[in-house]
């Protein structure tokens, strides 16, 4: 060896070297820039669902906002790649700096600009989401073709770099959501969570400066004498590879829609179900990029594409299996989660190596590289953006939970099949892939449905061996309503009541409706929020002091299921009865100048997703200033002792009642005597609850004139008395702290096992 190639050797050795201390700094801040912005999205949609409601529209416009927002900063970040006067650390710190700047601001931001645009229509409520969203997700959008941009100059590998940084920035999303679910909400809450992500910001901004200091270099290295033109050129146009990323980006949102709508009914939708399919599909999807970053880097293109078509085949097969397994494993109960889970993570991981590989056959590593990233980048998040519109509004709505899955499958393997259509490979091989590909979509189209035959009531009852079949179930795109022989209802897979206004026989709580005029003397005006089988809507509508009844019910689907029902199907014509479908918070604030004598909220389990919505401090304080002078809040605490406690300190006046809260800045006219005159006068659609010539009945309405002992002062009471006044609840559960939209309640904190 002459000693220029030993010097060449030496140069090229501390070359490689260098770009790998400089690879794993980038990687490791990259890392950890993922991480914050997660945190940012998983607060800022809860912050602004408290602004636009929870229903399915605000929810998919909320999450389009973001990733279009995210898009769009993809193409700024394009643009600033091709800039060589532009350094990337110092463009990164920069990037962070604001981002921290605005996350610090922003819940305030949000709250501010929610109290000026209430009331807004859904194109309306799009454009704002937008607008608030714009500026973090266009930084946060902007920095992965930046990188790109600036590591592909260095190295002259295109697949590799988009596989390695798209694998460390996502690897950290998805540590994001497991730490959001674990420790950050439940133990810090809101505002907490986004001082944790605004110091990461600083912290990923002041390395990237000190890196940049570090790097003493003043140009960039020539890249290895081993990297070809050949190699390296685009074999696919851009456009084509384009629509390819758009298409499976849809398919990939769309699965993660789907996986989070079986899971959340598998789990009783909780909001630590969301936050773990969330955290498991972005692992998925990051281990899946980093793994076909490494193929690009050591096979062949032809190579790498082949394999490509083949873990996407796979990921058919997975999908397939999904409902199939969950059905028939379900006897394991919690268990059934677990597997859940595994197969989300091995769907995404297959369909994550796609946007490395498209990268690798259609990116020259030249200065352009970074803009021609933004463009890829872009087109996958309009395709989920598609996803989560199309998915959310239209399959699951018309299709159902199977129907859905199947769809899917079919949808994935006819992206397969247009790969396989692309890619240079002899026609004989090409008719082969493709014959396969629709082989498997014929199998899906046949075994999903047939191999998933009852999968609700096997996740629910988790497959015992005589288990219930469902006699009506509904599925819309806001949940999955099912009902029971015996009436009992459910709203995606926890209990929500039965059919029953029978309160001589009362097996689901139903003197609580009945219980009405007990507590206000004159009830004309009344606010139900929540319509659930329609019994106790059925019950306060006959109420003969009741003259108007407004219902807000954010599901549609329980009109159909009332309309089914002959015991409540009479209220959907009941002239005193209007009903709203709508967020019920929202409509509250959206009509600051309806007031009422009374205001009833039968809300589902105090743990369940976004129910803090209708629990917190901040709710009670809506629903006061539409009280009329006198009125009562009377609403569902589901035995929470932190509920109780957070109404009694947050009204004047106020007892729990049975597992309610009657609450009022008025002192309550228990009156009894009247409540049982009201009662024997009660008649549903015509039809006496009570005949007081009967002994039956008159011992009935003795027994719970009897209640009115609990009232007395030093009566010895326990939890389970029907009647407790908020003196003795407050001392009852001191030391818990009331329910805030900001800690929320009990949410993050139920499923973990700590309250």
């Amino acid at each position: 060896m002459t000693s220029l190639d030993l010097t060449a050797s030496i140069q090229a050795a501390k070359r490689g070297e260098r770009l790998a201390q400089w690879t794993r700094v980038l990687c490791v801040l990259f890392f950890f820039s993922g991480f914050p912005a997660l945190i940012y999205q998983l607060t800022w949609q809860r912050s602004l669902f408290l602004i636009f409601g929870v229903n399915i529209e605000s929810v998919t416009i909320v999450v389009t906002a973001f990733m279009l927002g995210l898009g769009l900063g993809s193409l700024a970040g394009g643009w600033l790649s091709k800039r060589r006067d532009v350094p990337p650390l110092p463009l990164l710190a920069a990037i962070e700096l604001l981002t921290a700047a605005f996350g610090a601001a922003s819940l305030t931001i949000f709250d501010k600009v929610g109290g000026w645009t209430i009331g807004l229509s859904l194109p309306a409520t799009a454009v704002v989401s937008l607008a608030l969203v714009l500026v973090p997700t266009l930084l946060m959008g902007a920095t992965l073709p930046v990188l790109v941009g600036h590591l592909v100059r260095r190295s002259g590998k295109v697949g590799s770099a988009v596989g390695l940084l798209y694998y460390v920035n996502t690897l950290g999303a998805g540590a994001a959501c497991l730490a959001s679910a674990v420790l950050l909400f439940p133990f810090l809450g809101m505002s907490g969570s986004i001082y944790v992500a605004v110091a990461m910001n600083v912290a990923v901004a002041l390395g990237a400066l000190v890196a940049h200091k570090r790097d003493s270099r003043d140009a960039e290295p020539a890249l290895p004498a081993a990297v070809s033109g050949e190699r390296h050129g685009p074999v696919l146009r851009l456009a084509t590879v384009s629509a390819l990323a758009a298409a499976g980006g849809f398919v990939s949102l769309s699965y993660e829609i789907f996986f989070f709508r079986t899971i959340s009914y598998a789990s009783g939708s909780s909001a630590t179900a969301f936050a773990v399919t969330l955290s498991v599909f972005l692992v998925g999807i990051a281990s899946g990029s980093r793994q076909a970053g490494e193929d690009c880097e050591k096979l062949p293109r032809e190579a790498v594409m082949r394999r490509l078509v083949n873990l996407l085949m796979i990921a058919s097969v997975a999908g397939i299996l999904f409902l199939p397994m969950l059905s028939h494993l379900a006897w394991l109960g919690n268990g059934v989660v677990g597997i859940a889970v595994l197969m989300v993570y091995l769907v995404a991981r297959f369909w994550g190596a796609l946007l490395p590989c498209l990268a690798e056959v259609s990116i020259a590593f030249d200065s352009r590289a970074g803009m021609r990233t933004a463009t890829l980048y872009l087109a996958n998040i309009l395709g989920s953006a598609a996803g989560s519109v199309i998915t959310g509004f239209v399959l699951m709505d018309r299709l159902g939970l199977v129907a859905t899955g199947t769809a899917l499958v079919v949808g994935g393997i006819a992206t397969i099949m247009v790969l396989i259509a692309v890619l240079d490979i002899p026609f004989a091989e090409k008719r082969r892939r493709v014959a396969m590909a629709a082989g498997l979509a014929l199998v899906a189209v046949a075994a999903v449905p047939t191999l998933s035959g009852h999968v609700l009531e096997n996740l629910q009852w988790n497959a015992t061996p005589n288990v219930e079949r469902f006699a009506g179930v509904i599925e819309n795109r806001s949940g999955i309503i099912t009902v029971t022989a015996q009436g009992v209802v459910y709203g995606h897979g926890m209990y929500d009541g039965r059919f029953n206004t029978d309160l001589k026989h009362d097996n689901n709580g139903i003197v609580r409706p009945y219980a009405l005029s007990l507590f206000h003397p004159a009830p004309r005006d009344v606010l139900m929020v929540g319509l659930s089988s329609g019994s106790w809507a059925q019950v306060i509508a006959n109420n003969p002091d009741v003259a108007s009844l407004t219902i807000i019910e954010i599901n549609p689907g329980y009109l159909t299921l009332i309309e089914r029902e002959p015991q409540v199907a009479p209220l959907l014509k009941n002239p005193k009865v209007t009903i709203v479908n709508d967020d019920g918070r929202r409509w509250l604030r959206a009509n600051p100048d309806r007031h009422f004598d009374a205001v009833v909220s039968n809300t589902t389990w105090y743990f369940r997703a976004s129910v803090t919505n209708l629990l917190s401090v901040e709710f009670l304080d809506l629903v006061r200033h539409h009280l009329n002078r006198g009125g009562i809040f009377f609403y569902n605490t589901t035995d929470s002792d932190r509920v109780q406690r957070t109404g009694c300190l947050a009204f004047g006046y106020g007892a729990r009642f049975t597992n309610h809260m009657v609450l009022s800045d008025s002192p309550i006219a228990w009156d009894f005597q009247r409540w049982r005159r009201v009662l024997a006068s009660y008649r549903l659609d015509g039809r006496p609850v009570f005949d007081p010539a009967r002994a039956e009945d008159r011992a009935a309405l003795d027994r719970l004139a009897s209640w009115e002992e609990n009232l007395a002062p030093n009566i010895a009471r326990t939890e389970k008395s029907p009647i407790e006044p908020c003196p003795l609840v407050v001392e009852r559960t001191a030391g818990m702290k009331p329910v805030t939209d900001d800690n929320m309640g009990s949410e993050w904190l139920h499923f973990l096992g700590l309250e």
